[in-house]
């Protein structure tokens, strides 16, 4: 019987290695986060649930905080917060899940780098907030950006025509200029949401909401100042907030940790290190995903 090819013989073993890894890879992928996963692995720990980027969806950390609230092996979460902002709607609906987690176990938001706007309206949410002494916070209001490109147009001779159901559907229109009304239209919805997000920091942070407006007025906070502006409750990273969430949920001695890493990656980006690519063209601050008449 003819023998095998000793790199035959090679390559076999190695597609072999390979194909296992992918399947186990696969498997502790499906696993990573089910309560099966954390009693086998951990017992009872703090979970750590990134927000990480701009925000603008909010399923996926949603779906982790859910996930978590129904575990019995997750005594605590900590929310670790690093991020300008981002859009309204996925904000409020990550504030709400948070609400709903804290009703069952304590959670705890860690703020790192940044933690602005819809950042803070999500974190505003957890039973305590620890921030960084240089994390830039706060930031508690809304924008809405519209371009105006009607010098340009004009100079090379575009124009548009516009057949529209109502005065303010073409609102936004870049080849125009915005009409008084239309502005006053703008602002009036950017307040009310201004009044959504101080309602949201002052039921979150036990403030009252005329304390919590005069602090928003889109200004940036270091952690030490929200801290002294009653925005945060302690300093320090996210080892101070992993030990506080351990404390509140009546644990002893040192914390064990689960980390949540989003879904959405691939696992080979932590694997090259690649898991912090830049988001481009996207604006911080809580706002609206609305660039004029043309999107919709």
């Amino acid at each position: 019987m003819a023998r095998r090819h000793p790199v035959l013989r090679g390559l076999a073993v190695f597609f072999g290695l390979v194909l296992g890894l992918v399947v186990l890879a696969a498997v502790v992928t499906a696993l990573r986060g089910s309560d099966a996963m954390d009693r086998l692995t951990l017992g009872k720990h703090v979970a750590v649930v990134e927000l990480r980027g701009v925000i603008q969806d909010a399923a996926e950390t949603v779906d982790a905080l859910e996930r978590y609230r129904t575990s019995d092996a997750t005594v605590a979460v900590v929310l670790r917060v690093d991020s300008p902002g981002g859009a309204v709607a996925p904000s409020q609906e990550m504030y709400d899940a948070v609400w709903r987690l804290r009703d069952r176990k304590p959670v705890v938001a860690s703020l790192g780098n940044v933690a602005a706007s819809g950042g803070y309206y999500v974190a505003s949410a957890a039973n305590a907030i620890v921030a960084d002494p240089g994390t830039l916070t706060g930031s508690i209001g809304a924008i809405m950006e519209v371009g105006n490109v009607q010098a340009l147009a004009d100079k090379i001779g575009i124009g548009q025509t516009v057949v529209k159901s109502g005065r303010f559907k073409d609102i936004g229109q870049p080849l125009r200029p915005m009409t008084d009304d239309e502005r006053a239209l703008l602002q009036n919805m950017i307040d009310d949401v201004l009044s959504q997000f101080v309602a949201a920091v002052a039921r979150g942070r036990g403030m009252d909401e005329a304390k919590v407006r005069e602090l928003a007025d889109g200004r940036l906070y270091s952690g030490a100042q929200a801290r002294t502006a009653g925005l945060v409750d302690d300093l320090g990273g996210l080892d101070a907030a992993t030990r506080l969430a351990w404390a509140r949920a009546g644990q002893t001695g040192e914390p064990k940790v689960s980390r949540t890493r989003p879904r959405g990656r691939p696992w080979w980006l932590d694997l090259l290190g690649l898991d912090r690519l830049p988001e481009l063209g996207l604006p911080s601050g809580l706002f609206y995903l609305y660039r004029g008449s043309l999107a919709s």
